[in-house]
């Protein structure tokens, strides 16, 4: 057994080492639910730092001190494999820890946050928004930006994260039975392996073409930008530092539009001179050099000519039958789509080209209640009425008659 601690009312287990751990986790594989939260810092490293990991299974809490463990991989291990359901709320950097240190991602991800946006809840809800109107309680306040790292860990801060999970569980049994009633089980899985692929995606792929003020570059810059961003992020991933202090994003953009490998002119942008950049200022030539030297057909594509202007009124009117969708349908606005989805959808119905990708409104379950409408909207075969004034959302779908 782990030592069990009080933390006022909030009775819990203190693992502290790699055999707790290994216990710990062979009896989470033999629950039905498990609930768990994270604490971790990110202001100033490379990665997030994980600094504590709290679970609840059963009527048990548990602390884990990824500083006294000898490593955390077996908690993640237990999360990534199937057989159980895995409640978190607004869970992307869980997702990024578990992928992190198992490879994989979690299995049976039961999202809070997410769930509440399928059954017309408030969406991005807090945890203390959802707790407070499901569970009916508020939760306590005043460590959000303490000092995760510090060790040892005062009572508070323990209460804190432990409230974080201990109603995770009458969390998910109530929004599960909401998400059930409205057949909307598979929406909900749909759109929690979307949103763990984008996580995993942001871990694993080149993000250069996100670099700030590259849009206009043409392809040997653009190909100068990546080389530039590939030699940050190597650097940035050795000295544990947010890239973008290691060189601003109009630094490189700066770089790939000089196109120089003289180190004397690299010096002299404004910026560079600095000592941080002391010893790398060949890092940076050769980086630029790769760019130089690479043939024209491996270059980024140009992007794509814009297409012709949408019609704002048109752009707007159908970013508004979002929301009366939404109100039909008993879905949160803002987790069908936005002003940027309703423009990429226009854009692909009104002048498609071949290898588009098919925008995400015409996607799953989007499409099933937004592309179809929307495709008859701009056919004319649907209009949109004042249904009912003292509504927050008062419009609704009518059909057309021909």
């Amino acid at each position: 057994m782990f030592p069990k601690i009080q933390s006022h009312v909030l009775k819990y287990e203190s693992i502290n080492n790699h055999a707790e751990l290994e216990d710990l986790c062979a009896e989470i594989a033999q629950c039905r639910f498990v609930g768990f939260d994270t604490e971790f810092v990110s202001e100033d490293s490379y990665r997030p730092e994980l600094c504590l990991i709290q679970v609840a299974f059963g009527d048990r809490l548990a602390i884990i001190d990824p500083y006294r463990v000898e490593t955390t991989d077996p908690f993640w291990e237990v999360l990534s494999q199937p057989g159980r359901i895995v409640i978190a709320h607004a869970a992307r950097e869980e997702i990024r820890f578990c992928y992190r240190f198992s490879g994989k991602p979690i299995a049976g991800l039961f999202d809070t946050q997410l769930a509440a946006g399928f059954v017309g809840m408030e969406y991005p809800a807090s945890l203390a928004t959802l707790v407070q109107r499901l569970v009916g309680k508020s939760l306590p306040k005043g460590e959000t930006r303490t000092n995760w790292r510090h060790r040892p860990l005062s009572k508070d801060q323990i209460t804190y994260a432990l409230h974080d999970v201990v109603d995770l569980e009458n969390m998910y049994q109530q929004l599960n039975t909401m998400v059930c009633d409205l057949n909307r089980e598979t929406w909900v899985a749909e759109e929690t392996d979307n949103l763990q692929q984008k996580v995993i995606d942001a871990e694993t792929r080149e993000n250069w073409h996100r670099v700030s003020g590259s849009s206009g570059l043409n392809p040997r810059q653009l190909e100068t930008v990546r080389q530039l961003w590939l030699w940050r992020e190597d650097r940035a991933r050795e000295t544990d530092r947010i890239p973008r202090r290691v060189m601003r994003d109009d630094l490189l953009v700066e770089l790939a539009k000089k196109a120089s490998t003289n180190i004397d002119k690299i010096r002299s942008i404004r910026g560079l001179e600095r000592r941080g950049y002391t010893g790398q200022y060949e890092a940076i030539a050769e980086a630029i050099r790769v760019a130089l030297d690479t043939p024209d057909e491996d270059l980024p594509r140009r992007p794509r000519g814009t297409r012709r202007s949408v019609s704002p009124m048109l752009s707007q009117f159908l970013s508004t039958s979002i929301a009366c969708i939404s109100r039909q349908h008993k879905l949160a606005p803002p987790i069908v789509g936005n002003a940027d989805d309703v423009r990429e959808l226009l854009g692909y119905e009104l002048e498609h080209r071949n290898n588009d990708p098919e925008p995400s409104l015409l996607k799953g379950w989007r499409g099933d209640i937004v592309g179809k409408s929307f495709r008859r909207l701009l056919a004319g075969e649907l209009a949109i009425r004042v249904a009912d004034v003292s509504e927050t959302q008062p419009l609704e779908f009518i059909e057309v008659t021909p």
